[in-house]
């Protein structure tokens, strides 16, 4: 028998007899989780021992995760069972065409979770599926870094609510056909949390949970090759602590990052995430994962041991709750975005290259940059899906690759100050009215806020701008995954600038894009002459259609070279036909030739419009319009 097999057999006879022993484990429904633990045991034994297997506690700290998980699958509501089951039977349903996901600010869409309550028969109207809860949970006040500095994970913000609401709400919602999804603060806690405070007393068994130093000499050889990530909150990756210590803080003096390499606290972070399985959270946003493992001599992202973390997280789940489902946070280079995207890993992951191109495109109104990205980087692994998005609660960075930008002949630095300066209104004729974030003036660069209407021109008064916004959410619709709309913004809602004088959001110019509810535009949503009528129309037009059409479902898209710099072109396919998508980003009429177009048939239907159109003579798209064409391959 080969030694590793050999070492797994003594894991899981000492695992057993764990279980056997946990007298509060009684009452397990074993056979259920019986079959579950012969799948994934293994699986997670032979990456818990490749994270831990160097300490002498490992196979103790295994035993007692399995039995943590056995524990938490007990607690776990039968309503809770009964979707495990029906995810399991279906476990491509977030590949749904009729998938659509929403996400928003408690407190600034509808003031508390019981007033989200209240907006369930708006979500059902809308057609959601799946909403995204920002940060809800107890975090220091007034700077939380919008929630992500979190102080519990089973504590909501009481100014929002309770736990108890949070779970009546994820049921509620579960009951008209919406997943519910919150953020997991993976990588750090809030300087105020119980583990954080206790370490910074001297507790012996928390000092372990965070990377804690007596002087600067580790600080120092970390920071050798760690880069800054917000230089104006502190240089480095370290802050000092009143005692003369430490602690490693990638992002806020407040946030510090949790020690992954000590065992105890993965099994804390797996007790936190299956106690939110628990209460009905069907989506984990899995926050920062690139940082979440650190080595000496490393850029401390993206390391091996993320993903090996990500993996047996995931094994954890499928022994306690096997229908949670992660979805990927991780702003980085591309070719760093899909290495999370695994069955194993995330199973759903944001697209911010299509995100930040799409904006590009916009501006340049070219198309060459997203053309590429979709061509090369679209398609994923089978049981996977890209979350699409026009924008989210955070800024827009400009992730493309530099030197896929070059092979067009576009430097990417001063790509990117040309689009920092377009849409912070510093470059003339620009339709956008976007607020800088974390602005260089010495370097020129930072990042983009703004709501979608502000930055496609509705701010300005540009005549364009409905089209643009159409546009973007054109594309963010038909590329294949589940489409994100970031509430408010299907009805036009613009920047709002009294985030300034709001305490603890004074210093962060993202709160511009995270307006309160606008009520009176909603009101207007019905009235198809007004801004707000118009894009709500065309919204829902689009996902209509989208439901309707079987060639939307997944996630694959087949390239679709237009011949055009100025049109967007790729194809969604079924065995019976396809979907051809057009997209115009010029502010003029751009043609599509017939010899391009020959290989379609003569006749296309637009499926938006239902109009029969002769493609064979080729085609000619008004500015900022687009086109789902079904068609026949000739």
């Amino acid at each position: 028998m080969p030694e590793s097999a050999s070492v797994e057999q003594e894991a899981r006879q000492h695992v057993l007899s764990a279980l056997d022993a946990d007298p509060q484990l009684s009452g397990v429904e074993w056979v259920e989780f019986g079959e579950r633990f012969d799948r994934h045991f293994p699986e997670l034994e032979r990456l818990f021992r490749s994270l831990y297997g160097e300490r002498g506690d490992w196979l103790a700290q295994l035993s007692a995760l399995v039995v943590e998980c056995a524990e938490s699958w007990q607690k776990r509501p039968a309503e809770l069972k009964a979707l495990d089951a029906r995810r399991e039977a279906e476990p491509d349903w977030y590949q749904s065409r009729e998938m659509l996901g929403a996400v928003c600010y408690v407190d600034r869409y509808a003031d508390s979770l019981a007033g989200l309550r209240d907006r369930i028969p708006y979500f059902r109207e809308l057609g959601l599926t799946y909403l995204h809860l920002m940060p809800l949970f107890l975090a220091p006040e007034p700077n939380s870094d919008g929630g992500y500095a979190v102080s519990s994970y089973r504590d909501v913000n009481p100014k929002l609510g309770t736990i108890a609401e949070l779970r009546e709400l994820a049921t509620e919602l579960r009951e008209n056909g919406i997943s519910l999804v919150v953020d997991f603060i993976f990588n750090h806690t809030s300087n105020e949390h119980e583990w954080a405070q206790r370490a910074a007393a001297g507790d012996p068994d928390f000092e372990g949970y965070y990377w804690l130093f007596p002087d600067r000499t580790m600080p120092d050889a970390y920071e050798r090759t760690v880069r800054e990530i917000f230089p104006d909150d502190h240089p480095g990756s370290f802050v000092p602590l009143p005692d003369g210590r430490w602690v490693w803080a990638t992002f806020h003096t407040f946030q510090w990052d949790l020690n992954y390499s000590n065992p105890a606290v993965f099994r804390a972070m797996a007790g936190e995430m299956l106690f939110l399985a628990n209460q009905g959270i069907e989506i984990l946003r899995m926050d920062a994962v690139a940082f979440i493992w650190k080595q000496l001599g490393t850029a401390c992202e993206s390391l091996p041991e993320a993903h090996s973390l990500l993996r047996a997280f995931n094994a954890v789940c499928r022994l306690a709750a096997p229908s949670l489902l992660f979805k990927s946070e991780a702003i980085v280079h591309p070719d760093e975005v899909v290495q999370y995207i695994d069955p194993a890993e995330c199973q759903l992951s944001y697209n911010p290259l299509e995100m930040a191109l799409t904006w590009e495109a916009l501006a340049t109104r070219d198309v060459s940059l997203l053309a590429q990205a979709l061509k090369r980087r679209h398609n994923l692994p089978a049981g996977t899906a890209w979350v699409n998005y026009v924008r989210s609660h955070d800024d827009i960075g400009w992730t493309f690759a530099d030197e896929e930008a070059a092979e067009l002949g576009i430097n990417g630095f001063d790509h990117r100050r040309f689009l920092n300066n377009f849409y912070v209104n510093r470059y003339p004729g620009s339709f956008a009215r976007g607020v800088a974030f974390q602005d260089n003036p010495r370097t020129g660069d930072c990042r983009i806020s703004g709501t979608t209407a502000s930055l496609c021109g509705l701010e300005s008064g540009s005549p364009e701008a409905i089209r643009r916004i159409l546009l973007a959410h054109s594309v963010a619709i038909s590329t294949g995954g589940v489409p994100l709309i970031y509430l408010g913004d299907e009805v036009g809602q613009l920047n709002d600038y009294g985030y300034a004088q709001e305490a603890g959001h004074e210093a962060d110019s993202r709160w511009v894009h995270r307006p309160h509810y606008p009520a009176e535009r909603y009101a207007r949503r019905s009235d198809p002459t007004t801004p707000e009528g118009a894009i709500f129309a065309g919204l829902t037009r689009m996902l209509a259609v989208r439901a309707q059409t079987p060639a939307f479902a997944g996630n694959r898209l087949v390239d679709f070279a237009t011949n055009n710099p100025h049109i967007l072109g790729y194809q969604r396919q079924t065995d019976d036909g396809g979907v051809l998508a057009l997209a115009n980003f010029s502010d003029s009429p751009e043609h599509v030739d017939e010899a391009t177009l020959s290989g379609l048939g003569g006749d296309a239907v637009d499926l938006l419009t239902g109009q029969t159109l002769r493609i064979a003579e080729g085609l000619t798209l008004p500015p900022q319009e687009f086109r789902w064409l079904a068609v026949q391959q000739a």
